[in-house]
């Protein structure tokens, strides 16, 4: 437990940042879900939609370091090219 009052601030701000970036992380892993099942149910529109809004969400995210900025991109360039094999295939 912290002692000083700057440690138990911190605390109370580590709390709240934890709150926010589990909140966030779990919106970004439903967005991409929604982007895969479009994919693997063959409708690439759909998908194309929810990556543009899953695509500026991973980079705000990136942004605030909640997540790393190598991630998302790699996220981001996954799902481009699983999007990219659907339009193809079809």
């Amino acid at each position: 437990m912290p002692n000083s009052a700057s440690a138990k601030k911190r605390l109370r701000q580590s709390k709240d940042r934890r709150l926010r970036n589990r909140n966030v992380k779990s919106i970004l892993r439903g967005l991409i879900r929604k982007v895969r099942t479009a994919v693997q149910a063959g409708d690439v529109e759909t998908a194309k939609q929810e990556f543009i809004v899953t695509s500026k969400r991973l980079d705000q995210a990136a942004a605030n370091h909640v997540i790393h900025a190598n991630r998302a991109a790699r996220l981001k360039s996954r799902l481009s090219a699983a999007i990219k094999k659907a339009q193809l295939a079809k």
